[in-house]
């Protein structure tokens, strides 16, 4: 979509973050990274159980979204933007339900203000609680937590969400700047950092078919975005703007994903 643009093709890939928080402990929490939810034949079935993961599957177009079966691959891919992007602090949960130890960690998180900590970051830890993605699905970096849920095994979807982590960890005001999200359009901004910068990643460090995908998914998923904040200038047409914003950004991504590269 408009604002996405062709990852580092013409501007190189700027790896690792800038801004040096002195609010960070000197070591990250001395438990693992990654962690992953246990298998559970009912709660691993809600992808063809609850109708939202039909619909992101049929936005774009893949099956493995919100598909509750996160690969070795998805992992690796994620294990390795982490890695070159210097976010050490950031928790990884794959398909995990945990919402103690998300408690602990937005009261912990001394990089992000308390007033919004125990504000609006306790609202998220509700939303996280009472409405599990464990059964719902919807992968999210949370700010007050700095922590990615993943759902599904797409690897783009998973360095997407490393890129709105890497952009809150370049970030002072980072309260205040994950408030503004929710004001309309202004959304539109963070999430094409976030993709521009996981397209950047994985043209830089992954190879063609990972680019390939990323463009495949990050153009609609971006045009989900786009199509609701147009939407609510005319909620009568909804659904036909929705649409077609979606079917704009799978034409564009894969334009743009067959084009030849150096």
């Amino acid at each position: 979509m408009g604002m996405l643009g062709g990852g580092c093709a013409t501007v190189p890939y700027r790896e690792g973050i800038t801004f040096d928080d002195p609010r960070l402990p000197a070591e990250p929490l001395g438990d693992t990274q990654i962690v992953r939810g246990r298998p559970n034949r009912v709660l691993d079935a809600s992808d063809w159980i609850w109708p939202g993961s039909w619909l992101t599957k049929l936005v774009l177009w893949d099956r493995r979204a919100d598909n509750h079966k996160i690969g070795d691959e998805t992992e690796a891919v994620l294990t390795r933007y982490l890695a070159v992007n210097e976010l050490e602090y950031v928790k990884v949960r794959l398909n995990q339900y945990a919402p103690r130890q998300e408690f602990r960690r937005i009261v912990a998180n001394k990089s992000m203000n308390a007033g919004w900590r125990y504000t609006i970051g306790m609202i998220s830890w509700l939303q996280y609680t009472l409405l599990p993605g464990r059964f719902f699905g919807g992968d999210h970096y949370n700010p007050y937590s700095n922590t990615i849920s993943l759902f599904s095994d797409i690897p783009a979807i998973a360095v997407h969400e490393g890129g709105h982590a890497k952009d809150f960890a370049n970030r002072k005001w980072k309260g205040t700047y994950a408030f503004v999200y929710v004001i309309p359009f202004v959304n539109l901004y963070h999430e094409a950092l976030a993709s521009n910068d996981a397209l950047g990643y994985l043209e830089a460090h992954e190879n063609a078919q990972a680019t390939y995908e990323g463009y495949r998914i990050m153009h609609p998923a971006y045009g989900t975005y786009v199509g609701g904040n147009f939407s609510l200038l005319a909620p009568t047409y909804e659904l036909p703007i929705f649409a077609g914003t979606v079917l704009t950004g799978h034409l564009t991504g894969r334009l743009i994903a067959e084009r030849p590269r150096d």
